[in-house]
């Protein structure tokens, strides 16, 4: 028995080196003890207790030394399993000494495992990967990773030459859970997995539970134990807690915080957190923006895929800094009244070697069956939503960015893919679920799962779904049958619009209904309106490259598609870019092109605009707090094709505190135009898109007071006649309510 622990130490495959290595106690004689340790680096090794000290004789060429003892040589007669120390010697004379791994008992609580199997340990990132511990005033790191089906597992790093020899793990039990506390390891140790398949094929993997990983293209796992950061931000959380979101302003800017802006002196030189921290949160802050929803910042090794094929979960990239950096950025932006969102990508993940495929050489985080387990169209694998303990991986990211990190809200990528096993397949290149349909039903628990608890646990959360078709009840609570979301992406609403502007206006009134479809639903979900990255991308176009017409009229009409967007029903997202009318399409790879704010007024204009336009969103209940509901929206008239022009109100829920929105699709000025009010009571206008200041023709008169005549117009009781600009929205607000909030002509909103 003894020599089959030593091949399988030396072989690097044991399951639980604590039966060899250590102090073992003869069965025979309760006074004589063994001490084994396997060194294949140091030439000689001494054993230390108290002020004794004893070489260990090498019994085996390969470092194993081992030596026999009366328990009474120790200094400690109940020999205390922390009271020796190793002494090594090296062939450069050079010697350290080390306290034996071997001799400490499990930490693990055997609840925390069984949870773990059974899928409800939420917070596991509090015990798998590398957690500072202090074992009998020893303080190391104790190592933990699943990995069910591996022959051995051994820790490597630097402090071993990358020799799996070293420091093989044990298992505890049938949990397929290994450990090893390492003493003396601390942070910043470069890390990873040595695991040794049923196959005999060495694997080498980065902790799945890292908290902080190597720049790319290096993958090794660095520790880090998460708790330097001092907050700042505990007025924000608590308001956050108690303040639900949907009857509240939400404009989101969108951002990839590697090509926002680059060192002007090094363009290949990513901002920092800190820096980031220090320019654009006062950036987004001054256009007004509510939230910056950052595109995936978890570590991933290729720059090209923006962040969407995940190598890291639990870790921020290291191309921008370190984990506290990020947190010190979260802290700043919630210092200022800024909200962060992160993308989140529990859709898939990438095959690279180092990371989570087929990581104890089987299919463990993913499906066997590539009809199930991997996606065609990107090349990628899928989660097995039905493994408890892979569900459990998720949920615990989910909740671990909440928690470590104090995020806002997640923005959950490709829903779409998870919901539907047919998903970019073909016909015979997918597996129906068990009722024959092509719903992916472990997917959909899954999701149903993953929003119930991070409801539960940290209440208003912003839980975005990215989802591009009709699947029911995507930000409906899971008890209603929904899938639990609090918002879903309008990708309908988008695509329509789009699809309309890009229109010459002169054919617009041929597709008038496009422009008015997105009402027919808009209730029917909570829906986030986005113009985000995927539309600035391959071949798209930027927002403005986008529009029609000459240079005057490519700028309108951006301000138009914005106007419409900030005026219907729904949240807001912007994609970074948009907001001055970035001329080149979006590339991950250099900055956004800022030398235009200098080179053309009408890009500085456009900010201006989006800055005001944001004012106005904020300051006024009723653009905002009925987004969800019929009542908060009245066709005044949408009839009106020829023109190409639709007027309608937008209710707060103080019926009188309303809005009227006229758009003017066309670059026809219309004097003398016949618009419908809901009351018969003064208005006044409060924004134009059309002004001079943004670069309009500003041919309409904003000081004019309007007192409505009676007779119906559209829907409305009341009716006017105005000047509608060309490519324009105006809004005209009841004057008591101007007087009432002392709203003033500059828009200003208040911090």
């Amino acid at each position: 028995m003894i020599n089959e622990h030593l091949e399988r130490i030396l072989y690097t495959g044991h399951h639980d080196p604590f039966k060899y290595l250590g102090v073992h106690f003869s069965k025979s004689d309760s006074e004589l003890v063994v001490i084994r340790t396997f060194q294949p680096h140091a030439d000689g090794v001494a054993l230390l207790s108290g002020h004794r000290r004893k070489v260990l004789p090498r019994i085996h060429k390969e470092g194993l030394f081992e030596i026999q003892l009366k328990r009474d040589w120790f200094s400690d007669p109940h020999l205390d399993p922390y009271t020796y120390q190793f002494e090594l010697f090296f062939s450069d004379g050079s010697s350290k000494r080390i306290n034996d791994p071997y001799r400490f008992l499990p930490q693990l609580e055997e609840t925390d495992r069984y949870l773990y199997n059974f899928g409800t340990n939420y917070r596991i990132y509090e015990h798998l990967g590398s957690h500072k511990a202090i074992l009998s005033n020893i303080s190391g790191t104790s190592f933990r990773v699943w990995a069910p089906n591996a022959r051995s597992v051994s820790v490597i790093g630097d402090f071993n030459r990358w020799d799996g020899r070293v420091h093989p793990m044990r298992t505890l039990g049938a949990s397929g859970i290994w450990e090893l506390f390492l003493p003396g390891i601390g942070e910043g140790t470069l890390y990873k997995y040595l695991i040794r398949s049923q196959q005999d094929k060495l694997l080498e993997k980065a902790d799945p539970f890292q908290f902080q990983g190597e720049l790319r293209p290096n993958s090794a796992s660095i520790v880090n134990y998460l708790n330097h950061h001092q907050w700042q931000d505990e007025k924000w959380v608590r308001q956050q807690h108690h303040s639900e979101p949907y009857d509240k302003p939400l404009a989101v800017y969108e951002v990839h915080l590697g090509s926002w802006k680059r060192d002007p002196e090094d363009h290949w030189r990513f901002l920092t957190y800190k820096e980031l921290a220090a320019q654009l949160i006062p950036y987004v802050k001054k256009l007004g923006f509510t939230h910056i929803e950052v595109m995936p910042i978890m570590e991933h090794p290729l720059d090209e895929s923006w962040g969407y094929q995940v190598t890291g979960p639990f870790s921020v990239t290291s191309r921008y800094g370190t984990p506290e950096e990020f947190m010190y950025f979260v802290d700043q932006c919630h210092q200022h009244n800024v909200g962060v969102i992160l993308d989140w990508v529990p859709a898939h993940f990438p095959r690279d070697e180092h990371s989570l495929a087929r990581f104890d050489g089987t299919a463990l985080y993913e499906h066997e069956d590539p009809l199930k387990g991997a996606h065609p169209e990107w090349g990628t694998y899928i989660y097995n939503y039905g493994r408890r303990e892979v569900s459990n991986y998720l949920i615990s990211n989910a909740l671990f960015w909440l928690d470590k990190f104090h995020i806002d809200g997640l923005r959950v990528d490709a829903v779409a893919s998870m919901l539907y096993l047919d998903y970019a397949r073909k016909d015979g290149e997918w597996l129906p679920n068990c009722y024959g349909g092509r719903e992916n039903l472990e997917a959909i628990d899954f999701i149903r799962h993953v929003n119930s608890v991070v409801y539960d646990l940290y209440p208003n959360t912003l839980m975005i779904a990215e989802e591009s078709t009709s699947f029911f009840g995507v930000s409906r609570p899971t008890n209603l049958g929904g899938l639990g979301f609090g918002f879903k992406w309008n990708m309908g609403w988008m695509n329509d619009m789009l699809n309309y502007f890009a229109k010459d206006p002169l054919f617009r009134k041929f597709h008038h209904n496009t422009l008015t479809f997105s009402l027919m639903y808009a209730f029917s979900e909570n829906f986030l309106l986005p113009l985000s990255h995927d539309e600035v991308v391959h071949g798209k176009r930027s927002l403005l490259s986008k529009m029609p017409g000459d240079e005057w009229q490519k700028f309108a009409n951006l301000r138009l598609l914005l106007f419409s967007m900030w005026t219907h029903p729904g949240k807001k997202l912007l994609f970074m870019g948009g907001e001055f009318g970035q001329i080149n399409e979006w590339y991950c790879k250099t900055s956004l092109d800022w030398h235009l704010l200098e080179e053309n007024v009408r890009h500085a204009k456009m900010l201006d605009f989006v800055s005001d336009l944001n004012t106005i969103y904020r300051n006024n209940p009723s653009l905002w707090q009925q987004d969800f509901q019929h009542e908060g929206f009245k066709w005044i008239d949408f009839e009106d094709r020829n023109n190409s022009v639709i007027s309608f109100t937008r209710y707060a829920k103080e019926n009188n505190d309303h809005l009227v929105c006229i758009l003017n699709f066309t670059p026809q000025t219309y004097y003398e135009y016949q618009v419908g009010l809901p009351s018969g009571q003064k208005y006044r206008f409060l924004f134009c898109s059309d002004d001079t200041a943004y670069g309009g023709s500003g041919s309409y008169t904003k000081e004019m007071e309007i007192q409505p005549e009676p007779g119906p117009h559209g829907s409305a009781p009341f009716k006017t006649a105005i000047t509608l600009p060309p490519l324009a929205g105006i809004i005209l607000q009841p004057v008591a309510n101007a007087q009432a909030e002392g709203v003033n002509d500059d828009n200003k909103a208040p911090d």
